[in-house]
């Protein structure tokens, strides 16, 4: 009896056994789906070759080419365990996921809750849509976001980049990657390091979210902030971006920078700096641009260049600067309310070029030259420089120098044609004035008695000074000239024709280079008849 009872056991295991493959085996046809909104729908047992349940075992067991349903995505394997009451599955070997046409996720290990639409892969996972191809060996799947995300390292290749990073998520629908911990993009022609980044993988641009670097052969750049097209490498650089040559010996900053590197143009606004360490130039402003192949920089807005290649530094503004480089010689042009300063020389001027070609300075306009106690000025003012230290400066056309005596209404004055004043340890020790010279000066005995006023007139004059004092004046070859005790003196003859002091325009320190450069009416002069543009022969 006993005997019969295991007999019967037997056949009817065996003949449930046969039933279970019977029901995989029929793949029926697809009913549709008319589960309401917001309920959960039940996963779908589809095909396996072989199917039974183990006694003590909660879950179904399938094998042989197994296919599992659940709204909308078909998910394939080698053998599972489908949990029926908790609406869930495990799936064993060439695990594939399949939804629509579009998303094809494959992996050794998934399990899959029916009730969120929670897919957990593991192990060589490869997750694909048109656009990319995501590795990993963790990676979870939300269906109801459409967002996959891995947490154990990970990297998303596309045609033209490839990303890693120990954290990252996918959105199929907006085909936009986000990326945290150790980022690292790959490109053939540069890499984005980053703490935080996200990609889009249609568009090909990335999103800088953190700390960032991004190196290439041209130099590099860093940011915290910004984004970066990495098809036509454009980019947009936020929050004081910092851009670097190759050598690091030039670095251009600015609140936002728009810039591409291929052609190497970077647009700058607010608070540029950019500074060639290399030939020790600064240029700032708060609109600038700056070419790193051609090495053209240019800034406006309070714009300011400073020539930091000697212990004194230059201070030079104006409403638009222009700087130019290449292998060996430098060029800075000003336009339009020029200020210069630096301890041992200061001018004003409409425009200012600099030319480290031939150690020169050219000022047009107005241009006005202070030194200690004296004024120079003229049509043009050419300043000579002998390793950025002033040597002579060329008044040209017509010039006027003035030296105040630093007593009320009592200045020395020399005009001529044409004006060269010699310096030395950086102050004017020799003057020489040719073509149509007069000059006024003050008579002071040894004791330091005032004789009175000096008036004389010659085609050529020179005159010697040490320690602000004139000590020899010389004209030739013929002199004429007077001398008028102070007594008799009435104001018209206190001044030569042209006499302005234009002090209070003087830039009296480095912060001091942003006025107005206007003189007061009564100032507005012009320049004596006979040295007017018209009547001089070039």
């Amino acid at each position: 009896m006993r005997r019969g009872a295991s007999y019967l056991l037997q056949e009817s295991t065996l003949l449930l056994g046969v039933l279970f493959v019977i029901m995989a085996t029929v793949k029926a046809q697809q009913p549709p789906d008319n589960t309401p909104e917001g309920v959960v729908r039940i996963v779908e047992m589809k095909e396996a070759h072989l199917g039974f349940k183990r006694e003590g075992f909660d879950a179904m067991i399938f094998s042989g080419d197994v296919i599992f349903y659940h709204d909308g995505a078909y998910m394939y394997c080698d053998s599972a365990y489908l949990y029926q009451e908790t609406n869930s599955f495990e799936a064993f070997s060439n695990v594939m996921m399949e939804q629509g046409d579009t998303i094809f996720v494959y992996g050794d290990y998934l399990h899959y809750d029916g009730n969120t639409k929670l897919a957990r892969l593991r192990d060589n996972i490869r997750m694909e849509d048109q656009t990319m191809t995501l590795f990993t060996d963790s990676l979870d799947y939300d269906r109801v976001s459409n967002l996959g995300y891995y947490f154990d390292g990970g990297m998303i290749v596309d045609e033209e980049n490839e990303l890693t990073s120990y954290w990252g998520q996918y959105a199929p629908d907006t085909k936009e990657a986000l990326f945290s911990d150790s980022v690292k993009l790959v490109n053939e022609d540069y890499t984005i390091y980053s703490d935080t980044l996200k990609y889009n993988t249609e568009t090909k641009i990335a999103d800088i979210l953190g700390p960032s670097r991004i190196v290439s052969d041209s130099g590099y750049i860093h940011t915290n902030r910004g984004w970066y097209n990495t098809v036509t490498e454009d980019s947009r650089l936020l929050d004081r971006s910092r851009v670097y040559s190759n050598d690091g010996t030039k670095i251009l900053i600015g609140d936002t920078i728009y810039y591409n590197r291929l052609t190497g143009d970077g647009e700058v606004f607010g608070a540029m700096y950019l500074e060639d360490q290399e030939r020790k130039a600064i240029l700032r402003g708060n609109y600038g641009f700056y070419n790193e192949k051609t090495e053209f920089g240019l800034a406006t807005d309070s714009a300011y260049a400073v020539d930091f290649s000697q212990q004194d530094s230059l201070f030079l503004h104006g409403d638009t600067l222009m700087m130019s480089t290449d292998s060996i010689y430098r060029d800075i042009k000003a336009f339009y309310g020029v200020r210069i300063y630096r301890s041992d020389l200061q001018a004003i001027s409409d425009s200012v070029h600099y030319s480290s070609r031939d150690s020169m300075i050219y000022m047009r306009g107005d241009p006005v030259l202070w030194n200690e106690n004296n004024q120079v000025l003229g049509e043009m003012i050419d300043i000579y420089l002998n390793d950025s230290t002033v040597e002579k400066a060329h008044v040209r056309d017509y010039a006027l120098a003035i030296q105040d005596r630093r007593e009320e209404k009592q200045y020395n004055q020399l005009t001529g044609k044409d004006m060269t004043a010699f310096f030395r340890d950086g102050a004017i020790y020799h003057v020489l004035v040719e073509g149509s010279v007069e000059s006024l000066y003050y008579v002071v005995e040894q004791d330091s008695t005032m004789i009175g006023l000096n008036r004389m007139e010659s085609p050529y004059f020179t005159i010697d000074i040490e320690n602000e004092q004139i000590t020899k004046l010389k004209g030739w070859p013929t002199v004429k000239g007077t001398t008028t005790p102070l007594s008799l003196l009435t104001p018209e003859e206190l001044t030569l024709k042209g006499f302005a002091w234009l002090d209070y325009l003087r830039p009296m320190g480095p912060d001091d280079i942003f006025r107005d450069n206007r003189r007061h009416g009564s100032d507005i002069v012009e320049p004596p008849k006979r040295f007017q543009r018209e009547d001089i022969t070039l």
